[in-house]
């Protein structure tokens, strides 16, 4: 099964971190994000990855190599020019044999013990040329709850609110490769294109999943990561 992982992000956000990596390339607990990404494919039966890379490229390709190490075989489709996370799909696919009949898709700043198996079983009996794994939405601040004499009740530490957003997880059908840009984002011009024709899958999910965007971020998943390490891969 091939799995295409997203990692040209220059992490602006992330400074110092990024000034001499890609996003992925961040260490948490001493471990690159992207290592925690492939040692969880790996685990949900990925035998090939494609590194869909540009900024510092040889960074990743320095320490990955081939993949043997982590038991996957690892291509790089390297961008000469930004192409934006769509068109950057468009190009790793072409890396992809027509023989696959779904590839699995993810941005490279994330951290998850998700379970495919059941989101490559929905897919395919959906029928869905895409599916998007969403994850609760969990509100950055906590909530204040009041009574209608404007009386405060309790308080909620960042509660998870009755919304759901894109995990940045996917599955795809190869047929979906034409339909995507050779510059852009698919978010806002495949996605919603597919959604209005009914081809957009959703899979909602509460597993495990972290995006990596700030250093407050990493901090936190760091010390999340120390609570749950030795289990962390056979949960989800």
């Amino acid at each position: 099964m091939y799995a295409i992982v997203l990692a040209g992000g220059k992490g602006e956000r992330l400074r110092p971190f990024t000034e001499d990596r890609p996003k992925p390339m961040v260490e948490i607990v001493g471990i690159p994000i992207l290592s925690y990404q492939l040692q969880w494919l790996q685990g949900q039966g990925v035998t090939d990855v494609v590194v869909s890379c540009g900024y510092r490229h040889e960074v990743i390709e320095a320490y990955f190599g081939d993949g043997e190490r982590l038991g996957v075989r690892i291509a790089y489709s390297v961008e000469e020019q930004p192409l934006g996370r769509g068109g950057a799909l468009r190009q790793a696919l072409g890396c992809v044999p027509a023989s696959e009949d779904v590839v699995v898709a993810t941005n490279g700043d994330i951290i998850t013990n998700l379970r495919l198996a059941p989101v490559l079983e929905a897919h395919r009996a959906r029928g869905m040329l895409a599916t998007v794994v969403l994850t609760p939405f969990v509100s950055p601040y906590g909530i204040v709850e009041i009574d209608g004499d404007g009386h405060v009740r309790r308080f909620r530490e960042k509660p998870e609110l009755p919304y759901w957003v894109n995990a940045g997880v996917y599955v795809l059908s190869p047929a979906l490769r034409e339909r995507l840009p050779e510059r852009g984002d698919h978010e806002t011009t495949t996605f919603p294109e597919l959604a209005r024709a009914g081809r957009l899958g959703a899979f909602q999910s509460r597993a495990y999943w972290r995006g990596v965007d700030t250093i407050k971020d990493v901090n936190e998943v760091a010390a999340e990561l120390q609570r749950r390490l030795l289990s962390f891969f056979r949960e989800g």
